[in-house]
């Protein structure tokens, strides 16, 4: 009997995240919707993340209708996806729990089928409410856990803090603390436990080892996702499938590698080899790829790697050649033997072989995320001070151990990145550290997005937050956005219901623009209609009279005749 294997596919969330800033319209993703109901994969993630602020904020759609239109198109073949950062849903500040109740109760009963939650500390208190509430609303809550690495810091560093009687921490993210984090989610209702390793940064040796211990202390269901920044994604999606993970999470082939997760296509033949069943139409898949490749290039102002487009792959009829079997059959061998670097370098042939995005060295040597590391230089660059970019890399291990060391996982990796730039800034100015630090760099120092992995020495966080002592988030701060009525448009209100009013909570700048718009092109369209509808009448009108001489129209005009004002047809039509 098969062994099974189930897929996620990240395609229409991850995917087109990852490779193309978020800009798929719903047109394009109805067009291959279709063909994934025919598909058959266990999940599809298609909402959350970046998806709520940019289908707003670029393309002037409803995050709402999006997720409600797949799911009128899916039905109940493949569960749809979301992505929360629990207690922070989707921005930078934490909510009360009403927010995050009637959050989670409309996302469940607009399509979502599976929320996963995370949060940037793997502060497990950041995820309770939002467990309760998906499970109390008929949804799975799948319960992550950001993978993460120690700070790594330079010889020199090691030196200077021996000389100040201190030994740098180390061993912080061991196997044992994700462990011990997926048996406390699980503890709490989690109904099945993600490895998330959004920076990619996990390598295959690694991560055979944790999900072996998962599978042998969890009773529930282990999902392994990571990225293929780095060059490892490929190889430890494998490995995690020789140690019993339950399900991968995969792109398809147009919205795979680099940056995205690894192909369907590639996880596909590996398991053809491995005997393992995933259960997907692959004449659908193929399907499903061949409309992603045209929209890819209508994409191709969002595409960073159009040098680097997969070749063209029917994984239902195309033959590889003798060589490419031969380095599957290999991976597979040194993935069950754990030859890490045999493997690693099978996996980078292959991707090489369909022409996947290479590794990204810069990445995999700084050991943080990709978006990190981009986002970093773009902040250099506006200020034309890239050359700084090295030393910025070199002190972000002692920015992220001041703040507790939280794993580098949005929003924490772009918080402390922006402080390292800030910091070497200063430092370029010849002022002090810290001297320019962002509010969100003060949140975190101050305990309000919840507990770092390790504390915080209380003298810094008085030098930057004001308070000595952890001060986590108070809900009793927080203030609904106002919800103006605008007479100008007829007396309607910004939200109307309580999607739009959640819009404005979790979104309020970019949601406040959107509903706006809408409210003035609604408008604006009535207007249009009730004129359209007066020249309609008017020309039928003028038509009645048109076999008239302006004589006989000024007679008739006159004597009132006519149903219009004599400004409206001209004295001589």
């Amino acid at each position: 009997m098969k062994r099974k294997l189930l897929i996620r596919d990240l395609t229409l969330r991850d995917g087109q995240q990852s490779l193309f800033a978020t800009r798929m319209t719903q047109a394009q993703v109805d067009r291959v919707l279709p063909y994934y109901k025919e598909a058959n994969f266990y999940a599809l993630e298609v909402w959350g993340g970046a998806i709520p602020d940019s289908v707003m904020r670029y393309l002037n759609e409803n995050p709402w209708e999006r997720l409600e239109t797949i799911k009128e198109a899916i039905g109940d073949v493949s569960k749809l996806t979301a992505l929360s950062r629990g207690r922070n849903l989707f921005g930078y500040n934490p909510y009360p729990d009403e927010v995050i109740e009637g959050f989670n109760r409309n996302a469940v009963k607009s399509g979502i089928g599976i929320m996963r939650i995370f949060d940037a500390l793997n502060d497990v208190e950041n995820m309770k409410s939002t467990i309760k509430f998906v499970k109390k609303n008929g949804g799975i809550a799948d319960c992550t856990i950001c993978y993460t690495v120690d700070p790594k810091f330079k010889t020199k560093d090691h030196v200077k803090a021996l000389l100040h009687s201190k030994l740098l921490p180390h061993n912080i993210f061991t196997d044992e603390y994700f462990v011990d984090k997926a048996k406390e989610l699980e503890s709490l209702g989690a109904d099945m436990v993600s490895v998330k390793d959004m920076a990619g940064l996990i390598p295959p040796n690694r991560t055979a080892r944790i999900i072996k211990k998962l599978k042998e202390t969890l009773t529930i269901p282990v999902d392994f996702h990571t990225h293929c920044t780095p060059g490892f994604g490929l190889a430890s999606t494998l490995m995690s499938i020789i140690n019993g993970v339950d399900i991968v999470d995969t792109s398809i082939w147009c919205f795979a590698g680099g940056p995205a997760a690894p192909s369907f296509e590639i996880i596909q033949l590996f398991c053809n080899k491995l005997n393992i069943d995933t259960g997907v139409n692959l004449d659908a898949v193929v399907k499903i790829n061949n409309e992603l490749k045209e929209i890819r290039k209508e994409l191709a102002p969002f595409d960073s790697y159009q040098d680097r487009i997969p070749i063209d792959f029917d994984i239902t009829k195309d033959k590889l050649p003798a060589e490419i079997e031969k380095l599957f059959e290999d991976a597979i061998l040194y993935a069950q033997t754990g030859k890490q670097a045999e493997l690693l370098e099978a996996c980078y042939q292959i991707e090489k072989y369909f022409n996947f995005p290479e590794p990204d060295e810069n990445v995999k040597f700084a050991e943080i995320p990709g978006g990190m590391y981009t986002n970093m230089l773009a902040q250099l660059k506006q200020l034309k001070l890239e050359a700084l970019l090295p030393r910025v890399l070199e002190i972000i291990p002692t920015v992220r151990l001041a703040a507790g060391c939280p794993p580098l996982v949005t929003p924490t990796s772009q918080i402390v990145g922006v402080q390292a730039v800030n910091c070497v800034i200063d430092e370029n100015k010849g002022m002090p550290y810290y001297t320019t630090k962002s509010i969100q760099f003060v949140n975190l120092v101050k305990g309000s997005y919840g507990k770092t992995p390790i504390p915080i020495n209380p003298e810094f966080r008085l030098k930057i937050a004001g308070v000595k002592e952890e001060t986590p988030y108070n809900p009793s701060y927080h203030r609904k956005p106002e919800n103006p009525i605008f007479e100008e448009y007829g007396g309607v209100k910004l939200a109307n219901n309580e999607k739009e009013e959640l819009l404005l909570e979790l979104f309020p700048s970019v949601a406040n623009k959107y509903l706006k718009d809408k409210i003035e092109e609604k408008y604006l369209a009535e207007i249009y209609c009730v004129e359209e509808e007066k020249r309609k009448k008017i020309e039928e009108e003028k038509a009645k009279y048109a076999h008239l001489t302006p004589e006989e129209k000024e007679q008739r005009l006159l004597h009132g005749l006519y149903n219009y004002n004599w400004t409206t047809f001209g004295k001589y039509e």
